[in-house]
């Protein structure tokens, strides 16, 4: 008998002991995934919270982790008789691999207006020794999937694992975030939601990864932690004023031919760094550097910022732009001396899954919650406005009264 391949243990802290199964450890091994060694899962929010220094490289390894062990629960009650373990190798190298497209420092270059990671991604994952090490195992069809997973296009039943209202991505950073800043806002109940997890099958039409009837409150603290985690960490003002600070660095950098998309897309923390305080023109990398924040001028919640506001404030990095330097020249400041802020998540606490109840009926579980449970999805549209906030920054001293006209044109 051929004897199997031993698989390694890593120590993490999250979690203890992350076990790789040999695809897992070949994958780790190439470039492209060590280079999530050097990029930062928080971005610069380590400029708020020391701690939050941990990166892409240990969040990958910990939601392939908690794919494994969902996939070995499913295992345990007979779900996975249908499905190939071909199909549940996909779902593991996704889980591990669903960063490797990632930008330096978080989302903000998405914000920026650079395309999505998650194509990125999908490209990575046939290049170099990953794509070979990747056609090895099951060839074409294989990467097909895995980036299909990655993408949120797939139609295998376990998607949901990989992307969705439940993915396990989720449950790793949200736990994984709390732990590295100290703060106790993002914590779940992760062993109940992971037990908690089945395949739901609706009549007509195909089974899905949905939450038992037990399992609504783990779900619960899952929707509010991530809440707390947006409202006090992710979106913390001094966090935000720096991730415009470099948003707006990097676009001018790339803009005037300074620094090419491609360069961009494969820096590290550190390389994107080293290239913004070279090339940068504007001062702002050097500041930003140095922990020169720019200071909140007006910072309003949502729920005192008018709902007919322009979209371009969250969704046109260029307009945004020019409405920046016209109010600049208002307050008799600098081009670039003003950065506006409204950041948008509007999936926040959505919720749309499969329910399997305790009388062995299904439902379909959405933000409208259900009676006499999951009352937070019913307050979701509330929870959001309060974690949103409309904020000016500027970089030498300035207090505003009101929205400015220029922003509300």
């Amino acid at each position: 008998m051929t004897p199997t391949p031993a698989s390694e243990l890593i120590r993490d802290p999250l979690w203890d002991n992350i076990r790789l199964e040999p695809a897992a450890m070949d994958a780790v091994d190439t470039p492209a995934f060590q280079r999530l060694r050097y990029v930062r899962q928080l971005g610069h929010a380590f400029l708020v919270y020391p701690g939050a220094t941990h990166t892409r490289f240990e969040h990958g390894l910990g939601a392939y982790h908690l794919a494994r062990r969902a996939l070995a629960t499913l295992q345990e009650r007979g779900e996975l008789a249908a499905h190939a373990e071909q199909e549940c190798l996909a779902i593991r190298l996704a889980a591990l691999l669903h960063d490797i497209g990632h930008y330096p420092f978080s989302h903000a270059l998405e914000e920026a207006g650079f395309r999505g990671h998650e194509s990125i991604g999908a490209e990575r994952l046939r290049e170099g020794a990953l794509g070979t090490q990747l056609r090895a195992l099951g060839g074409d069809d294989l990467i097909d999937e895995i980036a299909a997973l990655v993408q949120g296009t797939s139609l295998s039943p376990l998607a949901g694992l990989v992307s969705g209202s439940l993915d396990l991505d989720k449950i790793d950073y949200l736990s994984r975030d709390a732990r590295m800043c100290g703060v106790p806002y993002g914590m779940v109940d992760v062993d109940r939601l992971l037990a908690s997890l089945t395949l739901v099958e609706f009549p007509g039409s195909a089974p899905a990864i949905g939450v038992h009837e037990k399992g609504i409150s783990a779900l619960e603290s899952l929707l509010f932690g991530k809440y707390q985690m947006y409202r006090n960490v992710y979106w913390h003002h001094a966090v935000r004023s720096a991730t415009c600070m470099f948003k707006r660095a990097v676009r001018a950098a790339v803009a005037t031919g300074a620094i090419k998309e491609r360069e961009v897309e494969d820096a590290t923390d550190g390389a994107m760094d080293t290239l913004l305080l070279q090339r940068d023109q504007t001062g702002i990398a050097q500041a930003l550097r140095d922990r020169r924040l720019y200071k909140r001028a007006l910072d309003l919640p949502a729920s005192d910022v008018p709902d007919e506001m322009p979209e371009w404030l969250w969704d046109d990095p260029e307009q945004l732009a020019l409405a920046e330097d016209a109010l600049a020249e208002e307050l008799a400041l600098p081009r670039g001396g003003v950065l506006i802020d409204y950041p948008v998540r509007s999936s926040m606490l959505q919720v749309d899954l499969p329910l399997l109840t305790r009388a062995g009926t299904t439902e379909r579980l959405t933000d409208a919650g259900r009676a006499g449970e999951l009352g937070l999805p019913q307050v979701a549209a509330e929870l959001y406005r309060s974690a949103r906030r409309l904020r000016i920054f500027t970089v030498q001293p300035r207090k505003l009264e009101e929205i400015p006209a220029v922003i509300r044109r």
